[in-house]
């Protein structure tokens, strides 16, 4: 039981002595520190503390410790302040503190940075906050281009930053004597593409559109197009669209076991463009990690999981080209692993390079000898400065808006169009 108590007539020593002695459940309430200080000046002031002797003091201590519930140290440290001041008034002293370095703007601008890009891992986003100061010139970003990647989570856990941020069937195997069983070599070279299908879930017995994606190994360059349905009549001619926007010649076409593309159609369409064709060992999921990483951080991120009609594809197939693809390759870092192998002979991967798959093509030792007729990487340059990376993010993310809510309002009334509208 806790008695509220009125203690204006302990006036002694001996008085204190006996509720020190008494039962613990005394203490005084008051309803802010105000009062609580100004109590304990009253009870200083009503002892004559400083005439007091060292003993009598750590009794006096000992009940305001009692009756306030506060430490020894928060007890030492008030009546210091009375013995200085004559009073115990708030402290005027600024706490020990880091200096803010980025200002509210600043989180602002990475929310707003994050939203574009679908928010990034830490590195990523660190790597187009530069680009943006140092390729693009955006004096907005001079302090944010200097940060370091554990800082940007630390300002993603702020509340400036919450405020402004946004944050949305198994492959049958086929046993069939097409293409090679066996992982792809590139050995530094572009060209060597990774290739999987993810499809857009089924809605009452209704299959949902497929996209299908491809990495090349070494750049990761990546396009990504859209079809109704993995059939020969819908895959062939957009397959064969999708593999000219690469920049450089196609050398090797690498997929899992699934019979989308391990089929008479797709390598009769490989022979003809001199592409060698191989497909994932048995038992070695590493084989096709990269494009299965792509899958769940690119078109997952930004397509979802939920049932889109067929009907949608080429509407979809449209977005990828006019906004998409442009958006991946010359304005969205991956990471670039480096090996190394220790003292055992253990290969060790160390993310520490982040670049556009544009910049690490152009990074390659003789890169313009990659590239496939009538593409220059003067070219490609100019398409990599026509917009920053915000600026083609943002405007990537306004086109998917568009592309989402035609999808929820038209769904019954959209009529599918000519894949040869590509071109």
């Amino acid at each position: 039981m806790m008695t509220h108590m009125d203690d204006t007539e302990i006036t002694t020593l001996e008085q204190v002595r006996q509720v020190l002695a008494g039962p613990k459940a005394l203490a005084f309430r008051g309803s802010d520190k105000a009062q609580r200080n100004a109590w304990i000046e009253t009870v200083l002031k009503r002892l004559d503390y400083f005439e007091l002797k060292r003993g009598e003091k750590g009794e006096v201590n000992a009940y305001l410790q009692r009756l306030s519930g506060m430490s020894r140290a928060q007890i030492t440290r008030l009546i210091a302040r009375f013995l200085r001041d004559g009073a115990i008034r708030p402290s005027q002293s600024p706490r020990n503190r880091f200096p803010a370095k980025y200002t509210r703007a600043d989180q602002e601008l990475l929310a707003r940075t994050d939203n574009a890009h679908a928010r990034l891992s830490g590195p990523a986003t660190k790597k187009i906050l530069e680009r943006q100061f140092a390729v693009y010139g955006d004096a907005r970003f001079r302090r944010l281009q200097g940060i370091s990647s554990a800082h940007i989570y630390r300002l993603r856990q702020s509340r400036v930053y919450r405020e402004h941020a946004l944050t949305l069937a198994k492959t049958k195997s086929v046993n069939r004597a097409i293409g090679q069983r066996r992982k792809p070599d590139p050995r530094g070279r572009p060209g060597f593409l990774r290739v999987d299908t993810v499809h857009q879930g089924d809605l009452d017995g209704q299959k949902g559109v497929y996209h299908i994606n491809m990495v090349d190994e070494v750049t990761q360059w990546e396009i990504v197009a859209c079809v109704a349905a993995i059939s020969e009549a819908h895959l062939t001619p957009i397959l064969e669209a999708a593999l000219v926007l690469f920049p450089f010649v196609i050398v090797n076409f690498h997929s899992d076991n699934g019979g989308e593309f391990i089929n008479g159609p797709t390598s009769k369409l490989l022979n003809k463009l001199l592409v060698e064709q191989t497909k994932s060992r048995s038992g070695r999921t590493n084989d096709n990690a990269l494009i299965e990483s792509k899958n769940g951080s690119v078109i997952r991120k930004h397509m979802g999981f939920s049932h889109i009609d067929r009907a949608f594809a080429p509407l979809i197939d449209r977005f990828y080209l006019a906004h998409f693809n442009a958006y991946l390759n010359f304005h969205r870092p991956c990471a670039f692993a480096t090996v190394t192998f220790d003292g055992k002979g253990r290969r060790r991967r160390k993310y520490e390079t982040y670049l556009t798959p544009f910049e690490r093509l152009k990074s390659l030792t003789d890169a313009s000898n990659y590239l496939r007729g009538g593409v220059t990487m003067a070219s490609l340059d100019k398409i990599a400065a026509a917009q920053s990376d915000n600026a083609a993010a943002e405007a990537m993310q306004a086109a998917l808006r568009g592309l989402f809510k035609r999808v929820g309002q038209g769904r019954a009334c959209a009529m599918p169009i000519a894949y040869g509208a590509r071109a």
